[in-house]
């Protein structure tokens, strides 16, 4: 999207305060605006002088607002939130579709992003292989299964084919509807395995649990080869860490394979311009590649990337604007079980956060998360059952 267009939901007052004095509005009037209160909240960019003075302008003439600043990284192009009833902002981007080529080209952007969530509540089932699995309608527990020797959690626990299935079978009875498969740990510091390896320990458990189990399968991996294999012997679903950008080959072979892929967000480097705004555009970078691929807009699925190069102040910022992700209009992976993040808060060590990796798992289904991944199925399969009745009433959840 040229204008990297995404909706804000801000939902406190502190949350709208904060957006807008970032964006150059004094406090007293930032908190006169959150006070008003705004249904729409539209984050914009990418835009030039002369345009972004347009947009306000029309803004203005339907009653409505267009906060203009600076935009972190470049010399002369401009961030624009809009600011507008649903109402008022239907007869701004329909006056824009008259204008100027560039503001025809930012109306059509923002409807589209208005759209994205409908089409995503309008999406129920998400089709792994022969096993069907709902969207939206609970919270869906992804079980962790490293048969890896270093894994931050539990590496070394279940390289052993048997100790794997047995722990498996753990997780389904608790109540797992996938279990994502990883070969090579993704903890800092950790070493990277060739391929070889890689296949050498997910090969076997994949091959066992195919048969064994009556849940959907996912490869944890970065590597195309090692995600076509996996698929072949069995698995159903790619999981990558790297967001199709580290193996160019990657989403190829998930449009290939017709397989749904998670694309997680990542980077080589923690130079952010601005947080959020660059953190949204690196997605969807992600997204792009998999759909130029050929991957159907229907089998992806986004991964926040909790953990990864972002400090821990970034991280929790990311968790209070999963709704925005969720408003991108694609299901959202949310796998924060035992992170650093958690860790730092509570000054606990790995095997003491579950408590807090249960706080998050609250949050994500309060945000809108579609599925979450986690080490300790059983207690996460409580939380977000009792979440989901809360939020969509009823107690028959799965």
């Amino acid at each position: 999207m040229k204008y990297n267009s995404f909706r804000i939901h801000a939902a406190t007052f502190a949350e709208m305060v904060s957006e807008l004095v970032k964006r150059g509005v004094p406090v007293p009037e930032a908190e006169r605006m959150a006070e008003a209160g705004t249904s729409l909240k539209i984050h914009t960019e990418n835009m030039s002088v002369a345009t972004a003075q347009s947009v306000r302008e029309i803004m203005h003439s339907f009653d409505a607002e267009a906060i203009i600043s600076d935009q972190p990284g470049t010399a002369d192009k401009k961030y624009v939130l809009l600011l507008a009833s649903q109402k008022k902002i239907d007869l701004a981007l329909e006056h824009m579709k008259t204008q100027t080529e560039e503001l025809r080209a930012l109306a059509a952007e923002v409807r589209e992003v208005l759209a994205m969530p409908a089409k995503l509540r309008a999406r129920r089932e998400l089709n792994c292989g022969q096993y069907v699995l709902p969207l939206g309608e609970r919270t869906l527990v992804m079980g962790i299964l490293n048969v890896t020797p270093d894994s931050f959690s539990d590496g070394g626990r279940y390289v052993d084919v048997d100790a794997a299935l047995a722990q498996a079978r753990v997780m389904v009875e608790a109540g797992a509807d996938l279990i994502d498969i990883g070969g090579e740990s993704t903890r800092p510091g950790s070493e990277a395995v060739d391929e070889a390896t890689e296949l050498d320990r997910v090969l076997p458990v994949i091959r066992t649990l195919s048969q064994e189990l009556s849940v959907p399968l996912s490869i944890d991996t970065y590597k195309a080869a090692v995600a076509e294999r996996a698929i072949l012997e069995g698995a159903h679903i790619i999981n990558d860490v790297w967001g199709a950008k580290r193996d160019p080959r990657m989403a190829e072979v998930a449009a290939r394979l017709d397989v749904p892929i998670i694309l997680m967000h990542n980077r080589e480097d923690t130079d952010y311009h601005d947080f959020f705004p660059n953190y949204i555009e690196d997605l969807r970078e992600s997204v792009q590649i998999a759909l130029q691929a050929g991957v159907k807009q229907e089998r992806i699925i986004l991964d926040p990337g909790i953990g990864f190069v972002r400090t821990v102040e970034q991280n929790l910022e990311t968790m209070r604007r999963l709704d925005d992700l969720v408003g991108l209009g694609y299901p959202v992976l949310l796998a924060t079980s035992r992170k650093r993040m958690i860790g730092h808060v509570l000054d606990l060590p790995v095997d003491e956060r579950v408590e807090g990796t249960a706080a998050t798992v609250a949050l994500g289904a309060a945000k809108g998360c579609h599925m979450v991944r986690v080490h300790d199925v059983k207690e996460m399969k409580r939380v977000t059952k009792m979440m989901d009745a809360m939020l969509k009433g009823g107690f028959n959840l799965g």
